[in-house]
């Protein structure tokens, strides 16, 4: 009997926590946003599975030693993984609609707004009775405004290691949710006839200037803001690589074997934060909360500089485009698209919306420097 007992106690079953079951449904509702609702599935699906091997008792897979603690202990403390897939993604961007039209800079920077509206948000909240952040906490969830998965990690690894689980499950749900979050949003700021606003079309961008960007933008992150350039000269190596047409076999590489590799290990990395201990808190309500407000004040910041803009502006700049400065490429430059043609069936707003879209990846990686120069 007594070796019955002991079998008894060793299974799963005899050592759920009602924490862990949570956890473990939390993992499930990830994995079915991912399968049956197609919402970010290249993150949400190993993040989900990630979620459930961590709440399984006994197996210790997110203990010290552990698989996912390794993963993680290799790819996110180090901060590596963050900077691999900005790598990808520099290889992935075209930054040409921003290069022939580098006004669309200043929607990508307006639409960061809310993540310092949010900073202060998250430092008010300290006043509701449960809730507690401090500076660092506060920036790494102020992060999530600029829709930017890979710089919330990258931020939240270096100032709120404890919150990373949160952070990035609220960062790419709010991303995945761009095309119901923000059309709302972008209709409530514009009129019927701002919306039908047609804009010129963009000219040609040469193969130089195109080389040219990357190495500039990396220039000025050197001379200006240091500690932002991890991510965005990795960013610029990316691009570089697609541009320069020299390297095609490592280009090719960053953009698809490489990227899907760290993608994975990311997601079970991320996954092995959302232990029952660490996400069933008040604080992890607060980060969701926040990220929403923080990707709506994004939203609405990119919106209003576009109309301010407009006034100033010979050739008229259609307001929606200012939606696409949060830098959920491409989603949010889809998303301008859909809501453009609503309003006038003629007017094509993808390549212009790609230029505050790409604008804001690099206004996200900004505003994580500016963050560490101020609180890491």
């Amino acid at each position: 009997m007594e070796e019955i007992s002991i079998l008894i106690a060793s299974t799963g079953l005899a050592n759920f926590t009602a924490g862990q079951v949570v956890m473990m449904l939390v993992g499930f509702l990830l994995l079915y946003l991912a399968i049956a609702r197609g919402f970010e599935p290249l993150l949400l699906l190993p993040i989900g599975f990630g979620a459930i091997l961590t709440n399984i008792p006994l197996a210790g897979m997110a203990e010290p030693g552990g698989l996912l603690t390794m993963i993680y202990d290799a790819g996110i403390a180090t901060g590596v993984f963050p900077l691999l897939i900005f790598m990808g993604v520099g290889a992935l961007t075209d930054f040409s609609a921003l290069i022939a039209n580098p006004r669309m800079l200043l929607l990508g920077a307006a639409a960061q707004l809310g993540i310092f509206a949010t900073l202060l948000g998250a430092v008010a909240l300290n006043a509701v009775p449960g809730l507690s952040f401090t500076l660092k906490e506060a920036a790494a969830i102020a992060i999530i405004g600029g829709a930017d998965g890979p710089t919330a990690i990258f931020l939240a690894s270096r100032l709120a290691p404890d919150l990373l689980g949160a952070i990035a499950v609220a960062a790419y749900s709010y991303m995945a949710l761009v095309p119901l979050i923000q059309p709302p949003i972008m209709r409530a700021l514009t009129n019927e006839k701002e919306r039908t606003i047609e804009m010129r079309q963009l000219r040609v961008v040469s193969k130089t200037e195109k080389i040219v960007f990357p190495l500039l933008v990396l220039l000025l992150a050197v001379m200006l803001l240091p500690s932002a350039s991890p991510l965005i000269g990795m960013f610029c190596l990316g691009n570089l690589m697609r541009e320069s047409g020299v390297v095609d076999r490592l280009s090719k590489t960053a953009q698809n074997e490489l990227i899907n590799i760290v993608t994975i290990f990311l997601g079970l990395a991320v996954g092995s934060r959302l232990s029952a201990e660490k996400f069933l808190t008040t604080q992890t309500l607060g980060i969701l909360v926040l990220g929403a407000v923080a990707f709506a004040i994004g939203t609405a910041g990119g919106v209003l500089m576009a109309k301010l803009m407009n006034r100033f502006s010979k050739d008229p700049i259609n307001p929606l485009v200012g939606a696409a400065g949060v830098s959920a490429v491409p989603m949010a430059a889809r998303v301008v698209n859909k809501v453009g043609l609503e309003a006038n069936p003629h007017n094509f707003l993808l390549m212009h919306a790609m230029g505050p879209n790409v604008a804001g990846v690099i206004g996200s990686a900004v505003a994580a420097g500016i963050l560490l120069a101020l609180v890491g």
